[in-house]
């Protein structure tokens, strides 16, 4: 097969898929990262040109998170994750654990709201759609973490070790549908932890790590039971070609120990974010506090100050 002009400089060699299949870059992936890095950019633009404020920081969120899912999707990795166990590992924690984080911390549905015009009354445009989506009953549904955690682990015990995974890679179509759910999975599990957005679920932040510890600790397992095998496990990645000069035990092993090490980065960056937004959030309601105490001349404090002088006059 011939990878020239993908954009990647990996020193891997040549080898054919087999079973009639031809792999490349995913056109379906490009035009997507392609179209939600446009309408980001539109939506930016719309709030600077009006004078409104939008965080750099949160811009270039967004941005790396979509160039993560193209590196993985739209180049001469995607053709290997195909054939290697571990290269499709890699695939897979990157689009799920990695790629929806950044994504969610770019906070794109505020954008959309604050960007959207408002419909005429009576009218419902697409502002007022995504409004009602976020109320919706379905939305309560999918991000309510008696839902994503179980989701979250069934989308490797489940999908690996059953044959829907072989059925899924052996068309193009079921390929896109896998990676798909595995980054819609990372979206609704971590949009309730994470997410700056507005959701239906916004547990305190205490609530918040109780459930990333929840699902984290199962990817561990999931990636040292690929460790421990004797055997593939995987029939797809069972008989790598030969050209590639690997063992499919040996690249068995090399997936499972990237699947333990991507439990342990997501965590952390995670909590250092939410710590961040725990520290903001304290902030604002200081501040929030002070306004409300000029604004009344701080009657609060004057009526504690009186009651630790009556107890006073009463003991002395």
């Amino acid at each position: 097969m011939d990878h020239s002009g993908h954009g990647m400089t990996m020193d891997l060699p040549p080898f054919t898929l087999g079973r009639g299949l031809e792999w490349s870059a995913d056109p379906f992936f490009l035009v997507a990262c392609l179209a939600g890095l446009a309408l980001y950019g539109w939506g930016v633009v719309r709030l600077r040109r009006r004078g409104d404020a939008w965080s750099v920081g949160r811009t270039v969120s967004f941005v790396v998170g979509v160039l993560t899912i193209m590196a993985v999707m739209c180049t001469r990795l995607n053709d290997y994750g195909m054939v290697m166990f571990s290269v499709h590992m890699v695939q897979h924690m990157i689009i799920s654990m990695l790629s929806p984080i950044l994504i969610l911390l770019g906070a794109p549905v505020t954008l959309a709201l604050r960007a959207l015009p408002v419909a005429g009354k009576g009218r419902k445009g697409p502002r007022e759609l995504l409004l009602a989506l976020l109320h919706s009953r379905y939305m309560r549904i999918v991000t309510h973490p008696a839902f994503t955690i179980p989701l979250f682990i069934a989308s490797l015990y489940a999908l690996y070790f059953t044959p829907l995974f072989d059925f899924l890679m052996g068309s193009r179509a079921g390929h896109i549908a896998m990676m798909v759910h595995f980054l819609a999975v990372g979206v609704v599990f971590f949009w309730p932890i994470i997410g700056v957005d507005p959701g239906p679920h916004r547990p305190g932040y205490l609530l918040r790590m109780l459930e990333l510890f929840a699902g984290m600790p199962f990817h561990a397992f999931f990636g040292i039971a690929l460790m421990m095998a004797s055997e593939p496990m995987v029939e797809t990645f069972r008989n790598p070609p030969a050209s590639l000069g690997i063992d499919a035990l040996t690249d068995q092993n090399a997936a499972g120990g990237i699947a333990w090490a991507f439990s342990e980065v997501p965590s952390v960056l995670v909590l250092i974010a939410l710590l961040f937004q725990w520290y903001g959030s304290e902030q604002r309601q200081a501040r929030r506090h002070d306004r409300a105490a000029d604004r009344d001349g701080d009657k609060e404090l004057e009526a504690y100050n009186a009651y630790l002088a009556s107890l006073n006059a009463r003991n002395s």
